[in-house]
């Protein structure tokens, strides 16, 4: 496959800034693809091209993390080595919200409602889902907490079952993220736009910046936790198919990361709740 052939998985992991040129590279492609060919139905498949793009990479890197179980001893060397992947991963996602982004802010209106059509219609209800029962900060952070617990959820499933199958729900969230940001910088500008008339270009960047900042000050913590589930579910799935499952270390190693990506993602739901409004709100 052409686009599997332009990053090596072991160079990138010791270079994990160039998976953000991945992640661009392949959601920039899977978009335009999606568009041409499949416009009405682009909002979602332009995340399953993405995927399919990112799996080789993907795959081999998680196959790669559960050979070092048998092969690393000690806990704490593993969370290292595993440290660089979960980094290699966050550049990916970066690279796809920055793609996503972009097309949101910069593609005719009409043809944003189609393709983030999906999105748009999530992050609806996500809003419902956290709001619903009661308006209270506490009452907000246990609706965020556990609708992202169930994402979490899915995440270690979908990569105990496919192997790579957290990359598709993480990729969406890269696409519903970006919806937000996409939908914060035209509003902001829209505003600014009508009072300020063309003085608005120190505006512009001023507001993406912040719109960045406002999502990914709690969503980088998120989507690191999602990552780290995905990873131990990987990391599980891969040692079943090579019956290496009967080695403890495999075992204790993915539920140590099981653990780490809770711990990781309550930290997140504290950012999201209670420091981000405080700069962002």
């Amino acid at each position: 496959m052409v686009l599997e052939s332009l990053f090596n998985p072991f160079v990138v992991k010791k270079k994990p800034w160039e998976m953000f040129f991945a992640g661009f590279l392949y959601s920039s492609i899977g978009l335009l693809l999606s568009i041409l060919v499949f416009q009405d139905m682009a909002g979602l498949l332009m995340v399953f091209f993405t995927v399919i793009a990112a799996t080789p990479i993907v795959y081999n890197t998680i196959k790669n993390e559960e050979e070092l179980d048998l092969n690393l001893s000690g806990e704490i060397t593993l969370l290292k080595e595993h440290s660089k992947v979960l980094y290699f991963l966050l550049f990916f996602f970066l690279g796809s919200v920055a793609s996503y982004t972009l097309a949101y802010v910069f593609l005719p209106a009409t043809l944003v409602s189609i393709v983030f059509a999906s999105q748009t219609v999530a992050i609806g209800d996500i809003n419902r889902a956290v709001t619903t029962g009661s308006l209270t900060q506490f009452g907000i952070f246990k609706g965020i907490f556990f609708n992202n617990m169930r994402v979490l959820f899915f995440c270690l499933i979908f990569s105990f079952l496919y192997g790579i199958g957290a990359l598709f729900i993480l990729t969406w969230n890269a696409s519903v993220v970006s919806a937000a940001i996409g939908n914060l910088i035209k509003t902001k500008i829209s505003v600014i736009s009508a009072g300020l008339g063309f003085e608005t270009i120190a505006s512009y960047f001023s507001i993406t910046a912040m719109s960045l900042l406002r999502y990914l000050s709690h969503g980088i913590i998120e989507i690191a936790a999602y990552f780290i589930a995905g990873l131990a579910g990987g990391i599980i799935s891969i040692a079943v198919i090579k019956h290496h499952l009967e080695d403890e270390r495999v075992l204790y190693d993915a539920l140590d990361l099981i653990f780490i990506s809770i711990a990781v993602l309550f930290v997140s739901c504290v950012f999201e709740v209670y420091i981000t409004p405080i700069f962002f709100y």
